[in-house]
């Protein structure tokens, strides 16, 4: 594994000086996934979603050049409010490692062609999708953060 390569996968798993997704999501109570605070325009739980909808589509693209990414901006963002049941929370953290875990093993499997433009696309890497992911979950991860502060349920 290249040196790039690891530090793109600290920054996908750790955070480096950012929070991580798992402890921004970790116990957070089943009657505060669907609240919508006053100004805001979506709840923890769509922000759960929208990080999980958008990095499998980041790594989908990223192995399948006949990846069909959904319409933007509705089909990254959960019309639901809530999860159906608190169960579905944990499949979509679940999912969320999982498929970062797989964009890591395509990290690792590229070697010296990190930085290759995909035959397909227009000039995207793995590099730079690493970095989109990077950059993308961290943001909403900030923003589940503060979600959870107004709502008094963090730190």
């Amino acid at each position: 594994m290249t040196p790039i390569v690891k530090e793109l996968e600290a920054a996908l798993q750790r955070g480096n000086a950012h929070a991580v997704f798992e402890d921004a999501v970790k116990d957070i109570p089943y009657k505060l996934l669907g609240t919508v605070p006053e100004g805001l325009p979506y709840s923890l739980w769509q922000l759960i979603e929208h990080i999980r909808i958008t990095q499998w589509d980041i790594l989908e693209f990223s192995r399948n050049p006949q990846h069909q990414s959904p319409a933007w901006p509705e089909g990254y963002w959960p019309k639901e409010r809530a999860p159906a049941h608190l169960s579905d929370v944990k499949k979509s953290v679940d999912q969320v490692i999982a498929d970062r875990q797989a964009f890591i093993r395509l990290l690792g499997k590229a070697g010296d062609d990190l930085h290759k433009p995909f035959p397909y696309g227009d000039g995207q890497t793995l590099f730079r999708e690493a970095l989109l992911i990077i950059d993308h979950t961290s943001y909403h991860t900030g923003e589940i953060i503060v979600l959870r502060r107004l709502l008094g349920n963090w730190g």
